[in-house]
């Protein structure tokens, strides 16, 4: 018996590591691949509707963030810390996000012509009421996506999304070739609710009771109410642009921001699909032993370095000729939004592992301190800037995200002992090979006048010269990386 419990216990580490290297793979493959698709539907779409129809829809992003919000109140980051959970836990989960979405439905239903009202645009009242059916839907798949997160059931995680992202991006396409513009839109956001919460409950295989039994909720809601007044006023602060912009500048401005902001937040969407997926109970598995959390936040660090710079930097640096040729001309105004959302998504992307860290300690009063001082700085540089216009407001906003990641580097620096030092060691590499390539990139390209051969050229380009001076230099993480594409176990 004591071999065995040696033994087991000396297994212990390399199963962590195949759960972590597992996750990864199937959070990147998962993430990049429903990306992907919904970029050809976005683009496919895009050349079908305005910037008008856009704006329409992203004028509702602020209540459609905080509904969610309200209905989740950090429920799930609780159940996922939890070392052992019941099935009353998930079962009080459950019912609070049905009810709390059922009303979050009905209050938004009569306070839609109030919101047409309000942006001056009387189709709001009814498209919005589309819009506000997915809380509905939503509420009834949070305890079993918790129930995925939990288990590290991430190849499943990603399965929904992908099916998901596919279902509603045909949909959306159906509707927009049938000429319903903005409403296919809004269908299409709630078909892709639906068939997500569908498919969590199959692979979840989790049922609801019908007991109302709402106690467990007690025991988590000291650490989730913190979450909660956080990730309330974090959704107000960030979806606050598309109601400032929407209001002083109208529709179509609210598109082009919308639309750059969608491409500039793509590739840290997939990122933090990649990496976040699978930080948080990983990292909780780990918070009792810290030299090892120590370890395991590291390499998090670099792997997202290793992807995030080039990926979002280069986004960036191939932007305008990947507007041209696939939303067309007519979206042009929305590539310096796209850029600097670039930029804003590799802070975003640490900033969330810095945070996970945090919760996967229980320190929500620590995460709570730090991001109302932001969100605060936030919105007051956002009023201030309104009246200079929305490109200085996104500059101010996106600098202020890069200060604040000093802030959550001396909080890690307390919890397991993480330096300033360690962190420029870890990632100056990536970004030092990031900014080579682009500019040696750019040499090759700049005299090429055609934009199809020019995206070609720069896209390829920066890859392969990423790519060989990692392997020169003989970067850990990238041939990690693809040694186990070659050798994997899924």
């Amino acid at each position: 018996m004591e071999t065995n419990q040696s033994e087991l216990s000396q297994s212990q580490e390399p199963t962590l590591k195949e759960k972590t290297a597992k996750g990864l793979f199937w959070g990147g493959i998962s993430t990049f691949v429903q990306q992907l698709i919904g970029m050809i539907f976005g683009i496919v779409i895009a050349r079908i509707l305005s910037p008008d129809d856009y704006g329409l829809v992203a004028m509702l992003a602020i209540f459609t963030a905080i509904a969610n919000m309200i209905m989740d109140s950090g429920f799930s980051i609780a159940l996922i810390n939890r070392e052992k959970i019941e099935h009353k836990d998930y079962n009080a989960v459950f019912w609070f996000n049905v009810f709390m979405g059922t009303g979050m439905y009905i209050i938004l239903y009569f306070a839609a012509p109030f919101i047409a009202q309000f942006y001056n645009q009387p189709v709001l009242t009814n498209l919005s009421r589309i819009v506000f059916l997915s809380f509905v839907i939503a509420g009834s798949g949070i305890a079993h996506n918790a129930i995925l997160l939990k288990k590290l059931m991430v190849k499943q995680r990603g399965i929904t999304d992908m099916i998901s992202v596919f279902f509603s991006g045909v949909v959306g396409l159906i509707l927009a070739l049938n000429g319903l513009a903005f409403w296919g839109l809004a269908i299409q956001q709630v078909s892709q609710t639906l068939m997500a919460v569908m498919l969590r409950w199959y692979f979840s295989q989790w049922k609801p009771a019908f007991k109302f039994d709402f106690s467990p909720l007690k025991e988590m809601f000291g650490f989730s109410i913190k979450l909660f007044i956080t990730s309330f006023l974090s959704q107000i602060t960030s979806n606050l642009f598309s109601t400032v912009i929407g209001k002083l500048y109208g529709a179509t401005e609210t598109g082009y921001y919308g639309q750059g902001f969608k491409w500039g937040g793509l590739g840290s969407y997939v990122i933090a699909g990649t990496i976040n997926g699978i930080a948080q109970p990983v990292l909780v598995e780990a918070k009792k032993d810290i030299p090892r959390q120590l370890k395991i936040f590291r390499k998090m660090l670099r792997f997202g370095a290793f992807i995030s710079f080039p990926a979002l930097l280069g986004f960036a640096f191939v932007g305008r000729e990947f507007i041209l040729i696939t939303v067309g001309e007519k979206w042009i105004n929305s590539l310096i939004y796209m850029q600097l959302f670039c930029v804003w998504g590799i802070c975003s992307s640490f900033l969330t592992l810095y945070s996970t860290l945090l919760f996967s300690h229980e320190k929500s009063t620590t995460y709570m301190i730090i991001m109302f001082v932001l969100l605060l700085t936030q919105l007051i540089s956002l009023f201030i800037c309104s009246s200079f216009g929305i490109l200085v407001m996104v500059c101010v906003y996106v600098g202020l995200y890069l200060l604040s990641l000093l802030w959550w580097q001396y909080i890690a620096n307390q919890l397991i002992g993480l330096t300033l030092k360690n962190v420029i060691k870890d990632i100056m590499p990536y970004i030092m090979t990031t900014i080579f390539s682009i500019g040696l990139t750019w040499l090759l390209s700049s005299r090429i006048s055609n934009i199809y051969l020019k995206c070609t050229v720069k896209g390829l380009s920066m890859i392969s010269i990423y790519c060989a001076v990692l392997w020169g230099f003989n970067s850990i993480i990238f041939k990690e990386s693809l040694n186990y594409l070659k050798g994997r176990k899924i």
